[in-house]
């Protein structure tokens, strides 16, 4: 049986999906359904899936990122990206004869895709050219706005307020070490200190600069400023030192690939 992981953070459109993919292709296993892009990326690292249908805009990792991502931790899954960009981006993939499906998805081109992602199932010479154009796909996007956070509609956040204790704090973003998952809440952390935000985390990816803010773990986001250093373990996990804070900071196996230049 074909395993499958999708990642798409607009709920309606994923649970469309699911239902056009469950009707196009009766003998798919649906590993994960995703929301964004960093439990994405650790669904497809555990499962190592045959292919991933790929939203290109989600919080945090977005499309692209993932699929660069996989080169190393899934190399052999077939990937479509789903995309609502405009003719012009989609001629870049038309040219890269990788495949992709348009927002809002119609049944018909789903057909279609599924039917090459079987024939391709069946054919290694096949199944590896279409892994070359999305190898050459993404060295062609690697230093474009998309690749770099470019599908950003908002200008990203400049300072929050958060609570410590009593205190309300103005905290401007450039001084913010990283922030962490606290249940419903977000933790804010400085080198002054600690301070609660009243807001999720996967809340803050959607408004933080892309180029200056990382996902590393699906509970932590890391100021790229902050960081001292990067050490490697045995098992392929990384740890973050920072530069004004005693504590360090876990990677995810998947998110070492956001450390390979440094």
């Amino acid at each position: 049986m074909t395993r499958c992981v999708i990642a798409e953070d607009e709920s309606l459109l994923r649970e469309a999906l699911l239902t056009q993919l469950q009707k196009a292709w009766p003998g798919l296993e649906i590993l994960a359904a995703c929301d964004d892009g960093a439990s994405a990326l650790e669904e497809i690292t555990a499962h190592q899936p045959d292919v991933v249908f790929l939203d290109i805009r989600m919080p945090g990792l977005n499309g692209i990122e993932i699929a660069a991502a996989m080169a190393e931790v899934s190399p052999a899954t077939q990937i479509v990206f789903v995309t609502a960009y405009d003719q012009y981006a989609i001629e870049a993939f038309d040219k890269g004869a990788v495949d992709y499906l348009l927002k809002p998805v119609a049944y018909d081109r789903l057909v279609a895709t599924v039917e090459r992602l079987q024939m391709r199932a069946q054919n290694t010479d096949a199944k590896q050219s279409a892994m070359s154009a999305v190898s050459d796909l993404l060295a062609k996007l690697g230093s474009s706005s998309i690749a770099s956070g470019g599908l950003r509609e908002k200008e990203p956040l400049v300072w929050l307020t958060a609570s410590s204790g009593t205190e309300t704090k103005l905290i401007m973003i450039d001084d913010v070490a990283y922030f962490k998952a606290d249940n419903k809440y977000t933790v804010v952390m400085t080198a002054e200190g600690e301070a609660l935000l009243r807001k999720p985390i996967r809340e803050l990816l959607d408004v933080l600069d892309p180029t200056m803010f990382k996902q590393i773990h699906r509970s932590t986001i890391v100021n790229f400023r902050a960081i001292a250093s990067v050490l490697r373990d045995e098992g392929g996990k990384g740890i973050v030192k920072l530069k004004n804070r005693p504590e360090t900071l876990s990677v995810s196996q998947p998110f070492m690939i956001l450390f390979r230049n440094m």
